[in-house]
């Protein structure tokens, strides 16, 4: 994950592509510390029901288009074949 910090705020948020329609954004401040957030989130009931941070948005874009934020190359580990689960699970 790289992170980001939002050119109005300076909030900080860690984030990775998984593909270009895909991208995964993880707070490292309280979202409550964000100013549009925070007036948003007046009568919203939190910062929980409210979508997004369109400033942040705007930040994570242009990083995107600079290329900061390539594609992750993780991928979900193969499942162990039949007969190995099976010894495994027999305690070979």
């Amino acid at each position: 994950m790289k992170q980001i910090s939002c050119h109005t705020c300076g909030n900080r948020v860690l984030v990775e592509k998984y593909s270009p329609i895909h991208t995964s954004v993880q707070w490292l401040q309280d979202a409550g510390d964000c100013p549009e957030l925070r007036e948003s989130a007046t009568g919203a009931g939190g910062t929980a029901l409210v979508p997004t941070c369109a400033k942040l948005r705007a930040s994570i874009v242009a990083a995107d288009r600079a290329g900061e934020l390539p594609e992750t190359t993780y991928a979900e580990p193969a499942p162990l074949p039949r007969d190995l689960l099976d010894a495994v699970t027999r305690g070979e």
